[in-house]
């Protein structure tokens, strides 16, 4: 999986920049890890992350990888 080519194409698709859409992910992490609800803290504490919060790249990485297992989970290949 290539997170810059997934930027780039949410990029090409919503008319703006891979700036904008690494700063609107990274926006939405902040707001998840600042959450007062425990319960939404911890589901962002769960992303794999080197640092002290997950980067848009490894939020992308673990949520597209969450969606592939769920989507296997339904529709098993045969």
């Amino acid at each position: 999986m290539n997170i810059n080519r997934i930027f780039k194409q949410i990029a090409k698709k919503n008319n703006t920049s891979v700036h904008a859409v690494r700063r609107e992910i990274q926006a939405a992490i902040d707001q998840g890890m600042a959450n007062p609800d425990p319960a939404v803290r911890a589901y962002w504490n769960a992303v794999p992350h080197r640092g002290e919060k997950p980067t848009p790249e490894e939020a992308v990485a673990y949520f597209s990888a969450q969606a592939a297992n769920r989507a296997n989970l339904r529709f098993p290949k045969s």
